[in-house]
């Protein structure tokens, strides 16, 4: 069933009739497979159009800096890494006439547990990528930019390389493109692994060769950024999205989604459905629709739990999903975040506790350990909820959780803490009962471990 008729199907039942007739088609990953990630196949589906419209290489007005950036204004683009924060505005506070070097990064360290949308789109839509970066450097004054990449996806930063040799060839990279006065070269950098480098001050800090720490804020990148000078930083998916945007206008790809939520959205949705994957669909979307998309929860299981945003967000129960739409601000008023669009979909053989002490020490051993409170606290998070999954809890640890919990939130340099502390204060808030059952009868409230 297409996305078109799950939303009408939506709809039919009145739950949701604004979405009643939309017809939206995927703008990042439509029509991609393994065979058509190349050159001639983007410029066959309109890729580097909007570049040349903007350049005026094909005889056009062109487009200034400023009309660029008000065109991304326009269209309600967010960015697509996990904070939600308007691109167009963004790019606005780049310093254009800083009279120095200045620089474009795409953060591609997709390390948030249960995200993959990222890695898809440099391996079938690379091109994307580097065309959206081009229009951003354009916009900004760079002329010169890097695309961070994963270190444990080499296969995807070899088929970026590729990419961009191709784009040079083409003279969509280099001095002089497509005959302007526009140049801007563009990088791959292969990272670490390092969860921590997700954080824009950190990646920056490893782009330098230095070790992945964050960096204190003030001053921003866009003021001292990478090797000391003006930088902007966006998401992959972010970048993607602004060929689309420029070719079709603001306003179309707002409409596209809901006010203040403009555009697509790709969603990897994994755990306990029948087709776990990307789903690229309007912001807005029903999450029924998105949970139908990937096949449902597995047969014989009703939906328990979801996260709707990365392993970082608050869990949300099931009758709480069923009535939300994806998108920034709707995730946000039921409490949780949208985040990086990854989903994780828990049915009732899932045990809390158990999922909590997984997540738990995936913070304990990523903190950088910069901070104390993120260094010892997410520490004292995963030992807590360690004790209670086998069967050593004690009655005051969920309140020593939630105290623990409490005096990490807003206390460090970057969001690793709070990252580690929400999901353990959703867990509680919405399946204490969980927890209390594991500390008195030293066994699982779903009958067995899993």
């Amino acid at each position: 069933m297409s996305v078109e008729q799950l939303l009408a199907k939506f709809a039919a039942t009145g739950a949701e009739s604004s979405f009643h007739g939309r017809h939206i088609q995927p703008q990042i990953l439509a029509g991609l497979d393994g065979s058509n990630w190349g050159l001639a196949a983007y410029e066959a589906r309109g890729g580097y159009q909007a570049l040349r419209k903007i350049l005026a290489a094909d005889g056009g007005d062109g487009l200034t800096q400023d009309q660029v950036i008000a065109t991304v204004k326009e269209s309600g683009l967010r960015g697509r890494g996990g904070a939600g924060f308007p691109t167009g505005l963004k790019w606005s506070f780049m310093p254009r006439q800083f009279p120095g070097q200045k620089y474009l990064v795409c953060n591609s360290d997709e390390g948030e547990p249960g995200t993959c949308k990222d890695r898809d789109i440099m391996q079938f839509n690379p091109h994307a990528v580097i065309e959206g970066m081009a229009i951003a450097a354009y916009a900004m004054g760079i002329s010169a930019g890097y695309n961070y990449i994963h270190g444990e996806i080499f296969q995807t930063y070899e088929r970026f390389e590729a990419a961009l040799e191709e784009a040079r060839s083409a003279g969509y990279l280099g001095n002089k493109i497509l005959g302007s006065a526009f140049n801007f070269q563009l990088h791959a950098t292969h990272g670490f692994g390092a969860y921590i480098c997700g954080e824009e001050t950190a990646l920056l800090e490893s782009l330098e060769g230095k070790k992945g720490q964050p960096r204190f804020k003030p001053p921003f990148p866009a003021s001292f950024g990478l090797y000391g000078k003006p930088t902007t930083i966006n998401n992959t998916e972010t970048f993607a999205a602004v060929p689309w945007i420029i070719r079709n206008g603001g306003a179309a790809y707002l409409a596209c989604g809901k006010p203040n939520n403009g555009g697509t959205k790709i969603f990897s949705v994994s755990g306990d459905v029948q087709s776990p994957g990307n789903f690229e669909v309007p912001m807005g979307t029903p999450f029924p629709v998105l949970l139908e998309l990937a096949g449902g929860v597995r047969p014989g299981r009703t939906l328990k739990a979801v996260i709707p945003g990365g392993s970082s967000a608050p869990v949300l129960p099931a009758a709480m999903m069923m009535d939300i739409t994806m998108d920034y601000d709707a995730i946000a008023k039921a409490g949780s975040m949208l985040g990086s669009g990854a989903v994780i979909v828990m049915d009732d053989t899932r045990c809390m506790v158990k999922s909590l002490q997984r997540l738990s020490y995936f913070y304990s051993h990523e903190s950088c350990g910069q901070c104390t409170p993120c260094r010892e606290g997410t520490g004292w998070l995963w030992r807590m909820v360690d004790r209670i999954e086998n069967g050593h809890g004690r009655a005051s640890d969920l309140e020593l959780l939630d105290s623990v919990a409490g005096n990490i939130m807003g206390r460090t340099i970057c969001a690793l803490g709070d990252a580690a502390a929400m999901p353990v204060r959703g867990m509680l808030k919405h399946f204490r009962h969980e927890f209390e059952h594991h500390i008195e009868h030293k066994t699982c409230v779903v009958g067995a471990y899993v």
